[in-house]
């Protein structure tokens, strides 16, 4: 680790519910969640920051939305008018640096390292950008400033909304000492669970292990834990250019568990991705299955091959492989989808043997 590294993460605070209140004032000061349909499957895609103090949070079933709060206003999304703004805001980042790697719509990390010389410098120039953006677009958002990108990204969530946080390297190890192991990066609920059955509930405890039990534990990912425990993360900031993945998902108006249904529907999904290959002439050699139960635990299995695939029935020889991983059709399950990522400019049409799935 380096002390002439400057991170940013910018993160819009709630970000789809505040264009949706800025274009709406009227919607303005109100629990607002933006989702599907609460008398139907509907899930809450985001929501505003007084919606979340009755514990509504994305991915939540928007029927269980309107029971924690019954006079929430709920509006369709609307990504084409989100994509809109996105842009705006990366057009002012862009004035900053670079080296610009978004994580999704509303955040992103900037490399700034090249033009400051202090972490207080780097604290202003994050102070100026969160200024551009409120007076430019007419949104709020947080900003972490560190020496590395996992220090950054935790920093930006500790003074949300509207907020700034340094995490200068002579505080960062006794930060991450005391900070609960599930707000890492890469510790989902799943994760979480199983760090705490090892005793593992703050930065400090994963301290404790060795690289090598860490790995046995969790797989690589048990590397990365063993390095950010220490403050350590060399990943580089990496300018997303182009489209990185191709995917398609579909949630049922009904939970299903009969597997040649599945199959149907995964061939179908197949099929889109499999166009999406085309219109980019591409091909791809990761092949990720997503499965949401019925309870609304997600998995995910994946399989990469060695040279690209873009054909129909090479997507669904790898998924087949990979629902056997799960427990959909022993299960209800409520939703399907497919992705292709590691996207080549190729479109060789080549037979090739499924790798090994990795989870």
């Amino acid at each position: 680790m380096t002390e002439n590294r400057y991170i940013l993460h910018i993160d819009m605070d709630a970000f789809f519910a505040s264009v949706e209140q800025m274009d709406n004032p009227k919607y303005g000061g109100r629990p607002l969640i933006v989702g599907g349909n609460p008398e139907g499957r509907g899930v809450v895609a985001a929501c505003s920051y007084e919606a979340r103090k009755f514990g509504i949070r994305s991915a939540l079933s928007a029927a269980r939305a309107v029971k924690l709060c019954p006079h929430a206003l709920f509006v369709r999304p609307r990504k084409e008018r989100y994509k809109e703004v996105s842009i705006q805001i990366m057009e002012i980042f862009k004035r900053y640096s670079p080296f610009i790697e978004p994580l999704s719509l509303d955040e992103a990390f900037l490399d700034i390292s090249s033009n400051h010389e202090t972490m207080e410098a780097a604290a202003e120039t994050a102070e100026e950008i969160r200024s551009q953006v409120f007076h430019e677009v007419g949104l709020t958002c947080s900003a972490g400033v560190s020496y590395n990108k996992f220090l950054a990204k935790v920093a930006s969530d500790m003074k949300k909304p509207d907020g700034l946080t340094v995490i200068p390297i002579d505080e960062a190890r006794s930060l991450l000492d005391t900070l609960p192991i599930g707000k890492f990066f890469g510790v989902g609920r799943v994760t979480e669970k199983k760090m705490h059955s090892l005793g593992i509930h703050y930065g400090r405890d994963i301290l404790r292990f060795d690289k090598a039990q860490l790995i046995r534990f969790f797989g690589k990912a048990g590397a990365f834990f063993h390095d950010i425990a220490r403050g350590v993360d060399n990943r580089p900031v990496e300018s997303q250019k182009g489209r990185k993945s191709i995917g398609t998902e579909t949630t049922f108006h009904s939970d299903i568990d009969d597997i040649d249904e599945i199959e149907k529907i995964l061939r179908d999904l197949a099929l889109k991705v499999e166009q999406g290959l085309q219109n980019k002439s591409c091909g791809a050699t990761t092949v990720t299955l997503k499965v949401r139960y019925h309870n609304f635990t997600t998995v995910t299995r994946s399989c990469t091959h060695s040279i690209p695939i873009n054909s129909v029935d090479e997507i669904m020889k790898c998924t087949r492989q990979l629902l056997k991983t799960t427990d959909a059709g022993k299960i209800k399950i409520r939703l399907l989808g497919i992705s292709l990522s590691n996207l080549t400019n190729t479109s060789r049409k080549i037979p090739v043997q499924l790798g090994l799935p990795f989870f």
